[in-house]
């Protein structure tokens, strides 16, 4: 943590239609070191700002980089995640908390986000959900079939469900196996976690791998997408068939630096029940548990940080 205190101004792009309908703020630059969902956003700010694209009814709110002081560094921090303990807080204590409590009033004023991102490994844009209908503790939430068409035309080869309650099993497994309290659960959450828990709904889209060329396009055709969908803008919303949908199962952290993966995995890669993923630093392997995907393979993980999740085919439709 910084010593003093950084001052900083997030830029806020605003445009309000006469006719009313649907609230939708898209965020970028959550994460400092990806560049793809700023781009969109502002190709999209200069089509508007020209003219090229009209609102026609609603309100629109574009951030291109939601994260300055990680954008400066050009690293996925400033002084700790933004997408964790995304809530307000009335002494922010950090860098990341300040900028949560100017972020969250904007959500607080819209009804759908979208938040694009990108990743360190190989791999295609992915978006990802929440969960299905519940009145569960862990995330209750009433509006699936419409996050789940959201995401459809968003128009991903795959989409990817259950982030939170792989979260809640992945501190339950660094604790031994005793559940997490609510200040840990608290921890998990992001951008789209606070918006459902204030009655919206949201979609995460990561474009792409950080550097790959096409993942601002990627971005730039999510936010056309959603428009159209939400009816915002002119132009048939189109669903495209439907994507591959997967379901997280588990999250493994890694131990020591000499962790290593027994090849350069890419996110999405397929596995065989038995075959080895990784190899700890001493000598054990890890193996998959059964068919099914690695999931952000982080060369890069720090220990005690997740290392690569595992996920399995999903019976869900959207």
């Amino acid at each position: 943590m910084a010593d003093t205190p950084i001052h900083d101004t997030l830029r806020i792009h605003s445009f309000a239609s006469t006719e009313p309908g649907p609230r939708l703020i898209v965020l970028g630059g959550v994460h400092g070191n990806e560049t793809c969902g700023t781009v969109g956003i502002e190709r999209a700010v200069a089509e508007l700002d020209s003219g090229a694209l009209t609102l026609l009814r609603g309100q629109l709110t574009l951030v291109p980089v939601a994260n300055p002081l990680a954008r400066r560094l050009m690293q996925r921090e400033g002084e700790r995640n933004l997408n964790r303990s995304f809530r307000p807080s009335a002494a922010p204590a950090d860098y990341e908390a300040r900028i949560t409590n100017l972020l969250c009033p904007l959500l607080d004023r819209h009804e759908v986000l979208l938040d694009l991102h990108s990743f360190q490994s190989a791999g295609e844009a992915f978006a990802m959900i929440g969960p299905r209908d519940n009145a569960g503790m862990l995330e209750p939430f009433a509006r699936a079939a419409e996050e789940g068409r959201l995401a459809l035309h968003i128009g991903t080869p795959r989409v990817v469900e259950g982030w939170l309650d792989i979260y809640a099993a992945g501190l339950a497994q660094r604790a031994g196996g005793a559940p997490a309290d609510d200040a840990a659960l608290a921890f998990g959450w992001g951008t789209n976690e606070y918006m459902r828990s204030r009655g919206g709904y949201g979609v995460t889209l990561e474009c792409g791998q950080h550097a790959d060329p096409a993942a601002p396009d990627v971005a730039h055709a999510a936010i056309h997408s959603a428009l159209r969908l939400l009816g915002m803008v002119a132009g048939e919303a189109v669903a495209p068939p439907q994507p591959a949908l997967l379901r997280l199962v588990s999250v493994t952290d890694r131990d020591d630096d000499d962790d290593q993966f027994v090849r350069e995995w890419a996110t999405f890669d397929p596995v065989a029940k038995g075959e080895p993923i990784a190899v700890r630093a001493d000598g054990r392997v890890l193996h998959a548990e059964r068919d099914g995907f690695v999931i952000f393979p982080n060369t890069e993980a720090q220990p005690g940080a997740e290392w690569f999740y595992f996920a399995v085919e999903s019976d869900r439709r959207l």
